[in-house]
């Protein structure tokens, strides 16, 4: 009986904590949603575009390097092995990191931002 009480004590002081801090958000006196998801986005974009190119894109490329030359290594290390160097692997890093350090000059005027 306690532990049930405890549990519906602290739901409802996290629903009173939700219904306290929830704030009502109208689209526009006019009930114009669109334009009010169109503001939204305008307002964000740019922070959006500058965190996606000094954080994601810096991110994503520094893992497919470390793949690259991972992968390479493993590939020439095969080579010693076998004798036949694997192209497959590194060529397709090469070609990922390629477009993603070249990605943040073009990706925007594509997504027309």
């Amino acid at each position: 009986m306690k532990r049930s009480k405890k549990i519906l004590v602290v739901f409802c002081l996290a629903l009173a904590l939700v219904i306290m801090f929830c704030v009502v958000a109208y689209a526009a006196p006019t009930g114009d949603v669109a334009g009010a998801i169109e503001n939204t986005w305008n307002d964000a974009s740019s922070q959006i575009k500058t965190v996606v190119n000094k954080v994601v894109f810096p991110a994503i490329d520094l893992i497919l390097a470390v793949f690259f030359f991972a992968k390479l290594g493993t590939a020439y290390f095969d080579y010693r092995k076998h004798g036949q160097f694997e192209w497959a692997a590194p060529a397709i890093l090469f070609t990922c990191l390629v477009f993603t350090l070249t990605a943040p000059v073009y990706i925007w005027t594509i997504l027309g931002m």
